[in-house]
């Protein structure tokens, strides 16, 4: 993947990233909000008065709270609906886990809520059952009857006590009041006088500068009842206060004339505190009948608040659940959804680098080591594709090296099929190798005799090399016309086998290497005959002369000494002699030129120019015969186009009337006597082509296969130099010469002689 491919999916997972974050944090925004509304509607349910102040508001708000919840699932619920149409990768994932943890928090939900409606229903109406309201009540009378009891009991000591002191003078008041506060016992006694003056006191009181003294109506009361109880800091629900609940008795202490003068009285106060245990008895009795009352009044609008209560609750929990399955769903899904994207990337062949979530999970985790995995497998292609392209580029070396051999290569299998081939050895078999790959060598057309022989060659070779140690085999083959489905003259091969290795156990495969050595071939015999030639033309040559000479001296001695038929014969026999050592010295030239025939000197040469210089002399030719009946006409066919070629004239020359001689040779005593001497230019190989056809009978295979030797001829009168001579002059100019018979819809029509010449630069 190429870096601007990488990059729109990078900004789209950035941009996926963001937008999850997003409504990760409102869903939590959402969720904090409702659990504080729910928060406070909870504690507005404690107190009556707050419920019926802020119950609306508090609705409200919750409903505000679910139905944005209710929004944020429905958007996430058609978001999901989308995907699903789409067909995006994922979607029913992701819906099937929203559905699970949806389900997982909506069927306990609901079964709790139904059990806590039944609870809360029936809960609100067993609390206020008749026996609990009498049970309050007798519990309230019984701590108002305790505190009562305590309240008379102080009120009747402190009448007893005020008629103690009733005698006393003021000035020993102080002693008397304490004893009578440890008497009693007290926390405080203070006298007080008729008008509310302290006259003394004992106890706490005395180090209080402002005393607790009584009011104008506890004073009114007691002047009129003569003692008065008052119970104080039971009614205060405040439990800091109620810890100094008491009781405060105050009676009338009667004047005499030696208490006071004016004869006002007095009063007397006693203070003794209640236990603290029968204090918080009564105020919890109290504050429960209280509580109790007021709720027994109400207990319609509490059954409607806790189940509304209970009904937000279940509702926000519902949503909340939902919104959190979808966000959970999605968060356990991703890490999935992801792995499952790479790998359907990976399975198509994309490993460019894979997204991994950095998270500390499992599923966090496994992404990494998948990303990790798909680097190594990138890696590791990477690695693959550099060895391929070594191994491509190693092929196209040795492949090119191949097609560049001249010499033939074959790979066969141990079954003697053909696996590869190269150029060499269709050009050098001439035969399309590469359209029978996979068959048999042997079942080639034209190659049988070759193909068992090479797998003959392969077998004993395999034997040989288990007893011996062999490494290849070598062989000469030649492959004759027949052999080779064409007209054309016989190969010679040298063929060179051994066996590859291969990385297959029990599979071999072979190697044939084999190369034309027909012109190396053709160019010892050529070689050989050319010292046979030279030796020839020193040992026959050197006699001839004597002999002739002896012959006509012989004629010279014996003319006038024999007559008639004597003389008619020794005539004859010198005759013979001399046309006999006459035609040897010619056979002995001829083998001469053969050997010493001097090396090319090469020039730019117009070869249709040479040919018509040609062409002149065998127009001659046939005008100078006797026997008319008897020409073979030459017909010249020449391209205009061809450039000039590399050559020696006067050797080209020869060939060219070595050539057309032996082709009308060839078509003399045919029904069709006709020589063609043609020129082509070859644009495709830069080369100019010389072909001389005739009408005649053809070559014999056994002349086709050796035709280039000297002294290998059809006439009874001919030396078998010309062609030798044509295939010696061509060698020298690097022309290849090309011999067959034409064979056109299985009729013989004569036979083709063709050489290829370099252009000239």
């Amino acid at each position: 993947m190429s870096a601007g491919q990488q990059a729109p999916t990078r900004q789209a997972l950035r941009s996926s990233s963001a937008f999850r974050w997003a409504v990760g944090v409102g869903a939590a925004m959402v969720v904090a909000i409702g659990i504080v509304l729910m928060f406070l509607l909870t504690q507005a349910t404690n107190n009556r008065e707050l419920y019926e102040r802020n119950y609306g508001r508090l609705f409200v708000l919750n409903m505000v709270v679910a139905g944005l919840l209710l929004v944020v699932i429905a958007w996430i619920a058609a978001r999901l609906f989308s995907r699903l149409r789409r067909g995006r990768f994922g979607s029913r994932l992701l819906v099937k886990l929203a559905a699970i943890f949806a389900l997982t928090g909506l069927l306990p939900g609901l079964l709790i809520y139904v059990v806590s409606y039944q609870f809360v229903s029936r809960s609100i109406e067993s609390w206020f059952d008749v026996k609990v309201e009498g049970a309050l009540e007798a519990g309230l009378n019984l701590g108002r009857a305790s505190l009562d009891a305590l309240a008379s009991d102080l009120a009747a000591k402190t009448r007893a006590a005020a008629a103690q002191i009733a005698e006393m003078p003021e000035s020993s008041a102080p002693l008397a009041l304490e004893r009578l506060r440890e008497q009693l016992p007290a926390n405080d006694v203070l006298l007080w006088s008729g008008n509310g003056q302290l006259i003394a006191s004992a106890g706490q009181s005395r180090f209080q500068l402002n005393p607790d003294r009584p009011s104008t109506q506890q004073i009114r009361n007691v002047r009129a009842q003569r003692s008065l109880a008052v119970i104080e800091g039971i009614d205060d629900p405040d439990p800091a206060t109620a810890g100094n609940a008491r009781v405060k008795a105050l009676a009338i202490v009667s004047p005499t004339t030696a208490t006071s003068l004016l004869g006002e009285p007095r009063i007397l106060q006693v203070t003794q505190s209640l236990p603290a245990t029968l204090v918080a008895n009564a105020v919890a009795v109290q504050e429960a009948n209280r509580e109790y009352q007021e709720r027994a009044l109400g207990r319609d609008g509490l059954r409607r608040m806790y189940i509304g209560t209970l009904t937000l609750s279940l509702f926000l929990a519902v949503l909340g659940a939902v919104l959190l399955a979808v966000i959970l769903g999605n968060q356990l899904a991703r890490p999935l959804l992801l792995l499952a994207a790479g790998v359907r990337e990976v399975a198509a062949g994309d490993l460019s680098p894979k997204p991994a979530l950095q998270g500390k999970d499992e599923l966090g985790g496994l992404t990494r080591s998948f990303a990790e995995m798909t680097q190594q497998l990138a890696d590791a292609r990477t690695a693959v594709d550099k060895s391929m392209m070594q191994v491509d580029a190693a092929r196209a070396n040795l492949q090119a090296i191949l097609d560049n051999l001249t010499a033939g290569v074959i790979v066969l299998d141990e079954k003697g099929n053909i696996q590869s081939t190269n150029p060499g050895a269709t050009r050098i078999l001439r035969t399309p190798l590469a359209v029978y790959e996979g068959m048999p060598l042997a079942s080639v057309e034209g190659l049988e005799a070759f193909g068992q022989a090479v797998q003959q060659q392969f077998d004993d070779y395999m034997n040989e090399r288990r007893q011996h140690g062999l490494d290849h085999w070598q062989q000469s083959f030649e492959l004759n016309a027949s052999q080779l489905g064409t007209t054309q003259m016989s190969i010679t091969l040298v063929a060179r086998g051994a066996e590859m290795p291969s990385d297959t156990p029990g599979k071999t495969a072979r190697l044939l290497v084999f190369d034309d050595i027909s012109e190396i071939v053709s160019a010892q015999r050529a070689q050989a005959w050319g010292e046979v030639a030279r030796r020839l033309a020193h040992e026959i040559k050197n006699p001839l002369t004597p002999i002739q000479l002896s012959a006509e001296r012989l004629e010279m001695k014996l003319a006038g000494k024999l007559v008639g038929a004597d003389a008619a014969l020794l005539a004859k026999s010198v005759q013979t002699i001399v046309d006999q050592v006459d035609a040897m010295k010619r056979l002995v030239n001829e083998f001469r030129d053969y050997a010493r025939l001097p090396a090319a000197e090469l020039k730019p040469v117009d070869l249709n120019a040479l040919i018509a210089d040609v062409m002149h002399m065998y127009d001659r030719d046939g005008i100078d015969r006797d026997d008319n009946t008897g020409h073979v006409p030459v017909v010249s066919e020449l391209d205009p186009n061809i450039p000039h070629v590399m050559g020696d004239a006067q050797q080209l020359r020869q060939v060219i009337h070595n050539l057309l001689q032996n082709a009308q040779d060839a078509t003399e005593g045919r029904p069709e006597r006709k020589v063609t001497i043609r020129t082509q230019w070859n644009d495709a190989g830069h080369r100019v082509r010389l072909v001389v056809q005739d009408t005649g009978s053809g070559f014999p295979d056994h002349i086709l296969k050796r035709a280039f030797e000297p002294y290998v001829t059809t006439k009874a009168k001919g030396t078998g130099l010309g062609l030798a001579v044509v295939k010696k002059i061509a060698d020298e100019h690097g022309a290849r010469v090309d011999l067959l018979n034409r064979v056109e819809e299985g009729v013989l029509m004569g036979a083709q002689v063709s050489l290829s010449f370099a252009v000239a630069t």
